[in-house]
C-alpha cells in the first residue's frame, strides 16, 4: 500500500479515536480520507484488521472501562459520555467485549483502583509528607505512622 494511502487511513483512524464521543458516519471518514465509502471500508479493514465501525466500538468500550473504573459517574452517564445513544446497546456491546456488564465490571475493579481520599496520605512516605505539608508535617517520623484515618 502506498504511503499516501496509509497516511489517509491513519488520519481516519485518528479522527475516529479523537471524536469517538460524537456521531461519526462512514461518509465523514471517507471524506477525511478522500476515498469512496466502499473503498475506505475495504482498505481500512485490510490495513487495520477491523472495520471503522468495529474500531469505533472498541475505542468507546475502552474509554467506558476507564471511566467506570476511575469516576463515580453512573453507567448511563458513561454510556452517553463515550458516544453511545442507547443504554441497552452500550450494555450489550460492553458485555460482549469485556465479558461482564458495566455495573459488575465497576464493582470488580473499583477495589483495585480507588484509593480513599481521606487516607491518601497513608501511601506517601513521611519525609515527602513533611516536605510538602501533608498531615505528617507537624510530627516527627515516629509519630507520622497512621493509627486511624484522619
Amino acid at each position: 500500500m502506498p504511503s499516501t494511502a496509509l497516511t489517509r487511513l491513519v488520519r481516519v483512524r485518528d479522527l475516529i479515536r479523537d471524536c469517538h464521543a460524537q456521531p461519526i458516519q462512514l461518509l465523514d471518514c471517507a471524506d477525511e480520507a478522500g476515498l469512496s465509502p466502499w473503498h475506505l471500508l475495504r482498505s481500512f479493514r485490510d490495513t487495520f484488521g477491523e472495520t471503522p465501525h468495529k474500531y469505533l466500538t472498541r475505542v468507546r468500550v475502552e474509554k467506558a472501562r476507564q471511566l467506570l473504573a476511575v469516576t463515580g459517574r453512573s453507567v448511563t452517564e458513561v454510556c452517553f459520555d463515550v458516544g453511545f445513544s442507547s443504554l441497552g446497546s452500550f450494555s450489550t456491546l460492553f458485555k460482549r467485549h469485556v465479558g461482564e456488564s458495566p455495573a459488575s465490571f465497576r464493582r470488580r475493579v473499583r477495589g483495585w483502583v480507588a484509593v480513599p481520599a481521606a487516607a491518601g496520605w497513608v501511601f506517601v512516605p513521611c519525609c515527602f509528607a513533611h516536605m510538602f505539608g501533608g498531615p505528617a508535617s507537624d510530627r516527627n517520623i515516629r509519630e507520622a505512622v497512621p493509627t486511624a484515618v484522619e
